[in-house]
């Protein structure tokens, strides 16, 4: 059985590849707990770390929902589920605070829980085959993996617009967005992977800098930014809705469509979880997301039912409960957010142990 998690050290350098081309590097709990102790260990011994997918179409395309899913069928199953969640989510705080330069090739399909190994990097490197969503609303869940913290922090309210909708930006767009530090040709990047092993930690820039080439690229979702801005500012999910039937342009016709398929408290939960993440950090944002993560492993959640009809069954027809917007009230809102029994919740901050 091949390695799913490939560990290399070149000099005084390390390299993560993650290594399930066939599955896209869907992360598993094992990939997780490979990776987390390699990194704390190179924090101390290492100058730079990069981490890339095996194979040319996808960076990582998430996190293995399928198997959580189907391991909830299971005796004991959601407590796959609580592990995998709680160790993803640490790792994330890890490559957020990490010490030394951290670089991600997004180079291919990046979503979910590929989103969450890269973006909390210092270097985050784009090439024209990147694919970046999260898409979890349409899944039953939230864009998680610290997506509370990231996506409030792009431009205006266009983080709010890509965690509710799951839109996809490709390419140059990823930089464009925010998302991305750096945009490099993907026939470059073996170049570039040996010129970052072989550099001075002072050096990261220049090669970045040197392997980009001349940008005079627009942003795709320039011409829809001030709709974003004014639809996705409105103070709820129905009013976002309200507000993208009354534009009644082409485009916003089309996301009406695309949000009216998603789950209807993933989107709730989504929206409070982005506009409160805004002002909290990387830690509160992740503790915050374990609660959400935790409640959505109890079978009658909408994640369950997204999984099914779109990866297990694919019927494409997923019965959402509660079914509408107005039946996702503040007081199953309020459950969701609520705290977790003292020793069943995430705690990455100093402060509280």
């Amino acid at each position: 059985m091949d390695e799913e998690v490939l560990i290399k050290e070149v000099g005084d350098s390390g390299l993560i590849v993650l290594n399930r081309p066939k599955t896209l590097n869907a992360v598993t709990l094992s990939m997780v707990e490979k990776i987390y102790p390699v990194l704390k260990q190179w924090e101390t011994s290492k100058k730079l770390i990069i981490i890339e997918g095996a194979g040319d179409k996808a960076f990582c395309a998430g996190g293995d929902v399928k198997s959580l899913v189907l391991a909830l069928n299971k005796p004991k199953g959601e407590a796959l589920g609580e592990e995998f969640f709680k160790k993803e989510y640490t790792l994330n705080y890890l490559i957020g605070t990490y010490k030394k330069p951290y670089i991600a090739l997004m180079n291919g399909i990046t979503m979910g829980g590929g989103v969450g190994l890269s973006v909390h990097g210092k270097y985050r490197i784009a090439t024209e085959k990147t694919l970046f969503a999260m898409p979890e609303t349409a899944i039953g869940l939230f864009p998680d993996v610290g997506g509370s913290y990231f996506l409030p922090r792009l431009k205006g309210k266009l983080g709010l617009f890509l965690g509710l909708t799951g839109h996809r930006l490709k390419g140059i767009d990823v930089l464009l967005a925010g998302i991305a530090t750096h945009f490099v040709l993907s026939e470059k990047l073996t170049d570039l992977k040996r010129d970052l092993l072989m550099s001075q930690e002072s050096d990261i820039e220049n090669i970045l800098n040197n392997y980009q080439p001349k940008l005079n690229h627009v942003f795709s979702l320039a011409p829809h930014m001030s709709q974003i801005e004014n639809c996705f500012s409105a103070s709820s999910v129905e009013e976002i809705i309200e507000r993208l039937i009354k534009d009644n342009s082409e485009w916003a016709q089309k996301n009406v469509e695309t949000l009216k398929k998603m789950s209807p408290a993933s989107l709730k939960v989504a929206k409070k979880a982005i506009d409160e993440g805004r002002g909290k950090s990387l830690a509160e944002c992740l503790e915050i997301e374990y609660r959400l993560a935790y409640t959505a492993l109890n079978k009658d959640n909408d994640f369950y039912e997204g999984v099914r009809a779109l990866l297990i069954d694919k019927d494409q027809k997923p019965i959402w409960k509660p079914a509408s917007l107005s039946q996702v009230t503040d007081e199953y809102l309020n459950k969701r957010f609520a705290a977790l029994p003292a020793e069943k919740e995430l705690k990455l901050q100093a402060s509280k142990l």
